[in-house]
């Protein structure tokens, strides 16, 4: 089969690999239908992520259909359409039994494991551990160009994002970086009730955007003093949250900086260079900060709401590729600014 291959910081190919077989009983084999590229893919090509090693077939998101099935997979069939989520979850483990499928014993610690310690999505066929406590069975009023989103840059931003930092109604609600991540949090951040939710982005066409995903305000970084701003727009006090949703050092600051006293802070940004956390100055604001990788237990929730029309995911995806295009899909989405990209849909 074919698959998108790392080969090291700064490279990667579309070649041949072995096929994806089933090894474990709770295993299945999906035929990938559907797929896309993650910022956490981009942050692995830059070097940014040194668990992943030469070799490693990428990508973490996928729709598809079952082909083959483990001797112990008892409610999924061949045939089944599914989504493939970023995180896998035994169900049966400690993390898992609380929640937390992010950190699966089973798998190693770490819920995420496709296109990072094992073979991942970006490919013709992937296989998929523990698939009934992971796969999703997709309902039919949900097509693939929606049900992709819901694999991590949705429950990333509302996960990480809104429920880490307990907005609550009446919040205003600062998101730095309105790229897909920062997009997911403005366009849940409404479901827990934030009165004003604010973008900064230094990308007029990421801006705009963000309004159509409900942020009531937008911010150029470029052009305006953000904390001044922020400042104005909430008469004088400063937002009760601030979500980190790019990964360097100068906006994780911002946030820090555009927070009220007693505000929250939710870092959902993958951050590959050290930060440095000014306790000096903040100790005595009484803030609180969060981390995290996604769970995907909301994953149920969030394709209800799409299901439903309460959320067009199908917003996400603003360019389409086939699978033997995926180095041009890469070159896109790595220049998203240039090429007004949000994600990427990768279809068969």
């Amino acid at each position: 089969m074919k698959a998108l291959v790392f080969g090291g910081p700064g490279s990667m190919a579309w070649t041949d690999v072995p096929d994806a077989e089933v090894v474990d009983p709770t295993d299945v084999v999906v035929r990938v239908d559907t797929t896309t590229i993650c910022g956490t893919d981009l942050h692995i090509l830059k070097g940014d992520v040194p668990a992943v090693t030469s070799g490693r077939v990428l990508g973490h998101e996928a729709v598809g259909t079952i082909t083959e099935i483990g001797a112990a997979i008892a409610s999924l069939a061949i045939g089944d359409r599914v989504l493939v989520p970023a995180i896998t979850s035994c169900g049966k483990c400690a993390p898992c039994k609380v929640a937390m499928p992010s950190h699966c014993a089973s798998v190693g610690g770490v819920g995420w494991i496709f296109g990072h310690l094992i073979d991942g999505t970006q490919a013709e066929y992937v296989r998929v551990p523990y698939a009934e406590t992971s796969v999703h069975v997709l309902p039919a009023t949900v097509p693939d160009d929606q049900a992709i989103f819901l694999a991590d840059i949705l429950p990333t931003g509302f996960e990480i994002g809104v429920q880490s930092a307990r907005v609550q109604p009446g919040d205003a609600v600062v998101v730095v970086g309105a790229g897909p991540v920062g997009l997911s949090a403005i366009k849940t951040a409404g479901l827990y009730g934030a009165a004003l939710v604010i973008a900064v982005d230094l990308s007029e066409s990421r801006l705009k955007r963000a309004i159509g995903f409900g942020a009531d305000a937008t911010i150029n970084g470029d052009r305006q003093d953000v904390v001044e701003r922020v400042t104005e727009l909430t008469n004088g006090l400063g937002a009760q949250v601030a979500i980190e949703a790019v990964g360097i050092p100068a906006t994780f600051d911002l946030c820090t900086r555009v927070v009220r006293p007693g505000g929250r802070i939710a870092n959902v940004g993958v951050h590959g260079k050290s930060v440095e956390l000014h306790l000096e100055d903040l100790w005595i604001q009484n803030l609180t900060l969060t981390t995290g990788l996604v769970n995907g237990t909301t994953i149920g929730t969030l394709l209800d709401l799409v299901a439903h029309g309460k959320i067009d995911a199908a917003a996400f995806g603003t360019h389409s590729f086939a699978l033997d295009q995926m180095l041009d899909a890469y070159e896109v989405f790595a220049n998203a600014d240039t090429h007004d990209a949000l994600k990427v849909v990768i279809t068969r």
